[in-house]
């Protein structure tokens, strides 16, 4: 195991000037009903825990985990546990500097490495665009550094460019997934973002959670099949089996426009 190349180590710690311990209280149900959760749901996340261990370490001699320094309830620091999907000479200050440009730009959070990136490690695009990178934290949970559900936990660096409205997000626990994941996420702007974590925050209830937690497996099931590339020369291959009539080639076989996909994929 290996740890993150000091991601955000060297942010200064705002989170003690500016917060009160008596803030910050988390209510009495939450760690009952994740602990609930993960024991009734783990003959499903064990073995998959276990098949994405032997895939990563069969696809890289690597370590299959790392862990990121991130932030946590009322501003204190944690590590977080993911799968590995970097190679580890790569360069984390890219996605730094990327993710400093989206807080100040007003437009969807786009990861960068959506149309690929060679610093990812084999299988490991995969593991990012379902978000099962993140399935170690259930780990986290069980410490009490995490919750099931709340806003996801940003990193120091981060968090000290936020302005103090913003800082509100971490008066609860950061969740393993939350109300912004299954409620557009990358198609989001940063603002957007923390405002869906206000207001799970201040609507915070047993029955939210669970409309959460249920709606996360919906999301994760279409993020896997959106990673998945599109069968491209197979569509080339069905112009020469079967012509069209000259007046109906040109709409049956014009490509949609890009505006057309991306209107189809906000409606879906």
């Amino acid at each position: 195991m290996s740890n993150d190349s000091q991601n955000g180590s060297e942010a200064p710690r705002a989170s003690s000037e500016v917060f009160g311990s008596s803030a910050h209280r988390v209510p009495g149900w939450k760690f009952s009903l994740d602990i609930t959760c993960i024991l009734l749901s783990l003959p499903i996340w064990l073995p998959l825990m276990i098949l994405l261990m032997l895939v990563t370490r069969i696809a890289s001699p690597d370590p299959i985990f790392y862990r990121q320094k991130r932030v946590g309830l009322g501003g204190r620091h944690f590590f977080i546990w993911k799968f590995r999907t970097m190679k580890l000479s790569a360069d984390t200050r890219i996605h730094e500097h990327y993710f400093e440009e989206l807080m100040r730009a007003d437009c969807p959070m786009t990861k960068l490495d959506a149309q690929g990136d060679p610093r990812l490690a084999p299988f490991g695009r995969f593991l990012r665009a379902s978000g099962l990178d993140e399935l170690p934290q259930i780990f986290n949970v069980l410490c009490g550094e995490m919750s099931l559900v709340g806003p996801r936990p940003c990193l120091p660096n981060e968090f000290a460019n936020y302005q103090p409205w913003q800082r509100q997000r971490v008066n609860g626990l950061p969740g393993l997934t939350g109300y912004w994941q299954v409620n557009g996420k990358n198609k989001t702007t940063f603002n957007e973002m923390i405002a869906m974590d206000l207001f799970y925050l201040k609507n915070m209830s047993v029955l939210l959670d669970l409309k959460i937690m249920l709606k996360t497996c919906s999301v994760i099931a279409r993020q896997i099949l959106e990673s998945r590339p599109a069968p491209r020369p197979a569509r080339r291959d069905e112009g020469p089996r079967s012509p069209a009539p000259p007046l109906q080639s040109p709409k049956e076989s014009a490509p949609k426009s890009p505006s057309s996909q991306t209107t189809q994929i906000l409606q879906a």
